[in-house]
Parts: C-alpha cells; structure tokens; sequence
C-alpha cells in the first residue's frame, strides 16, 4: 500500500510546493480540498504526498473498539471522529476498506466521470454493499461544512456535528450527541484542535479516547485537561508515518519546530516523513486497568 501511495504524485508535490502556503503551525495548508462538495480532490492531493494514517490507525481503533464492547457490553458503540473531513475513518472501519481502494476509486475514470448526485448515490451503494456486520454508529465533527455533508449524505458517518469547538460551547443538540458518545478518535488534527475542543467532548459519558497526534504537537495540554476530568493517559509505543513533506520549505520548517520542542527528528522526519504517535486517554477507575487496554491495543 505504502509504495504504491507514494509513487502517484511526484509532480503533484512541485505544484504544491509552488502554489500552496505553510499555514500557521509551519504544515502546507491543505484547507482548500476540505471546500470541495465532494472527497476527489481531497484522495488527489493528499495521494500525492503518501497520506495513509487512517490505515495505520485503522486495526487500533478496532481493537479499542473491541476492548470497549468487551467492559461495558456495549453492542453498537457510538464512534465520535474528531475532525473526520469526508468520513475517511468510518468508512476504513464501516466497510473494511483499504486506503488503496479509497484511492484508486475517487481518482479513477470512473469516479471522475460522475457528477456529484451520481457519486452519492454509487457511494451509497457501495457502503450498503461492504458493510460488515460489526455495529458501530459514528458521529463526525468537522468545521468543513463540505465534507461533513458529503460524509452523512454518502452514508459514511450517521451524525454530523458542524461546530468550532475551539471558540463555541456545543449547541443544546450537539451536546445531545455528545452524550451518547462511547469513544472519541482523531488521526491528525491535534495541534489544530487543541485542549478546549477535546474538553468540550469529553462529557458525562466519559469515552474513551484514542488520537494519533504529529510529533510535531505535544499531547501534553490535553492530557492534563482530561486529567482534571478524571481520565489517566498513556502513549503506545511506536511511531506512525503520517504523510511525506510537500516541499523543501515545509520540511525546513517542521524539522526547526521538532528541534525547538526538544524532539529529535533523526531517522524519522529527517528522512522526508512526517510522523504520529498514538495516546489513549480513558477514565481513571474502570474496570480494566490503562495498562491493560495498551497491551490489547498494541497487540
């Protein structure tokens, strides 16, 4: 999967690197593919940089999911993905998908070919067809209105909760759904979304939480704020190859941040590859100890 991830957009990085800016955190901004009204552009561009965390993040977010089922005898656990974009998460969970498969199909002759009803409606399709029979109900958060709407209209995610958390409490029906919310997810989008938001989502329901956050990010600020809400906190061992650098520039910059946050980049990020690791945050007292939990998980 990986070589094949890499190899599809070498000239796609040139025209990254010459038309797209280092957003605040030092990262080619990639807003523009969350505007779109449907994922193609976004499989485009982040194909080209090797994107493939949500695969490398899939098989431990089904084995939490397993774990959860397993301590509270939870049949259909309610999946919150914070900042799920198109619902690429809940799709790789959802249908047993594979990244590749995502990739090949939203750039292929024939996804391209469709207009955006027809695309709705062949995914519609295709998720009714490869749903397995494990029932898990996820909810999606995103600040893109776009994709939020394309990932409920498509049948990838069963709610949709269309706030900035950052900046706003939940609306009185968002924090409904907050409430039946078993476990909470991200691959990626710590360091954007920051303590606050995670705060906000950890509700009476007390989830447990997994997030893949960029090395680059320190999880530390939302470990400390879950732990005044009672949670406990500990990081899987291992690294995770996010996505290749975009350009020169971005490189420079990422690897000037990791220095000056006291992480070493040698071997890892020095060698073109942006890289996550994994925290798993969940409510001090549980049935099963923390240590526990990461031993199934990494299993």
């Amino acid at each position: 999967m990986e070589d094949k991830i890499v190899r599809t957009g070498d000239s796609l990085l040139h025209s990254l690197e010459t038309r797209v800016p280092l957003d605040s955190t030092g990262k080619i901004s990639f807003d523009h593919i969350y505007a779109e009204p449907d994922p193609r552009a976004f499989f485009d561009t982040l194909g080209g940089v090797g994107y493939h965390i949500p695969q490398l993040a899939k098989p431990y977010f089904t084995k939490l999911i397993e774990e959860y089922r397993a301590e509270r005898g939870v049949a259909e656990p309610t999946v919150l993905d914070v900042g799920c974009s198109y619902g690429v998460n809940a799709v790789l969970q959802r249908c047993d998908a594979t990244m590749d498969e995502l990739y090949d199909y939203y750039t292929g002759e024939d996804a391209l070919a469709l207009d955006h009803d027809s695309l709705v409606a062949a995914d519609r399709k295709w998720v009714r067809s490869h749903a397995g029979t494990e029932e898990i109900r996820f909810i999606g958060l995103d600040n893109s209105g776009p994709a939020l709407a394309y990932a409920k209209s498509a049948g990838f995610v069963d709610e949709i909760i269309h706030a900035d958390l950052e900046q706003d409490d939940p609306t009185p029906e968002q924090q409904d759904l907050l409430s039946d919310v078993d476990l909470v997810i991200s691959t990626g989008c710590i360091g954007y979304v920051t303590d606050r938001t995670i705060a906000r989502v950890a509700t009476e329901s007390r989830p447990w939480m997994a997030h893949f956050v960029l090395r680059m990010f320190s999880y530390e600020p939302v470990a400390e704020t879950l732990a005044e809400q009672g949670y406990e906190t500990a990081g899987v061992d291992g690294v995770f190859r996010q996505r290749r650098f975009a350009s020169d520039e971005e490189r420079t910059q990422i690897l000037d941040k990791l220095a000056s946050a006291g992480v070493d980049p040698d071997g890892l990020e020095s060698d073109g590859w942006l890289y996550a690791q994994l925290y798993i945050s969940r409510p001090a007292g549980a049935g099963t100890e923390l240590a526990d939990v990461l031993n199934a998980v990494s299993a």
